[in-house]
């Protein structure tokens, strides 16, 4: 009787080993076949595909544009969208600072931009172009913005005048940017900005500007017609 319960232990024990190692296998059979349908649903299959695009951001752009821009490929697995290539394409417009495009699963492709600001206006050639706070020129105008100061440079719009321009008139705070008539700027440390109720400021180069700006609007309380802040520790006035 010994044998035999000894004998059925042991065959027991070789099923349960048995057992044991089918079950991995069936287990790692199944984690295969489940990884495969991943992979094939997420980057093969039209169960994931890119069904529509949404953008966000765009106020001077209307959405069509940079729809038309971005050339979304739809009906394409969205992980297989190339995001690099659409954000390149969408960057390649003027007006763009920066875009962020991302997928929004499972069907959706999100397009997020930055818009370029205009804080003064400058002629290029006929044309009126807005400027950013770059010095980057990114738009027309028809007719010159009330609340934009104009830029004119006396050697030409050249990016290096027109970076200096824009850094002065981003440093101006909000209520005083629209009292500027336009920025003349002679050479990159020769700086004015004519008021428009007619008065001068010498702000000299574009350095400092934030505490050029501060200092301006305390001095603009004192009776004058030229304010000299190119030394922001020790501004001057005349008559």
């Amino acid at each position: 009787m010994s044998q035999d319960r000894s004998r059925r232990a042991f065959t027991r024990r070789r099923w349960a080993r048995r057992w044991l190692s089918w079950r991995r296998a069936l287990v790692g059979l199944l984690v295969l076949g489940l990884l495969g349908l991943a992979t094939y649903a997420v980057w093969f299959s039209a169960w994931l595909r890119a069904e529509q695009v949404t953008v966000t951001g765009a106020d001077q752009l209307s959405v069509s544009e940079v729809e038309r821009v971005a050339a979304v490929p739809l009906d394409e697995p969205l992980a297989r969208v190339d995001l690099g290539a659409i954000s390149t394409r969408v960057q390649s417009l003027a007006i763009v600072k920066e875009v962020d495009v991302v997928r929004g699963w499972p069907h959706t492709v999100e397009i997020t931009v930055v818009e370029r600001q205009a804080v003064a206006v400058v002629q290029i050639g006929t044309t009126l172009r807005g400027l950013d706070e770059d010095g980057v020129v990114f738009r027309d105008f028809k007719a010159p913005p009330a609340d934009l100061p104009r830029v004119q440079t006396s050697s030409g719009a050249t990016s290096e005048s027109l970076r200096e321009a824009a850094a002065v008139v981003s440093a101006l705070p909000d209520d005083l940017a629209p009292r500027v008539d336009h920025v003349s700027v002679a050479t990159v440390d020769q700086i004015e900005l004519a008021l428009r109720d007619g008065r001068t400021v010498v702000w000299g180069s574009a350095e400092d500007s934030a505490q050029k700006a501060e200092v301006l609007e305390v001095l603009l309380g004192q009776e004058a017609s030229v304010y000299d802040v190119s030394v922001p520790s020790n501004p001057t006035t005349r008559q």
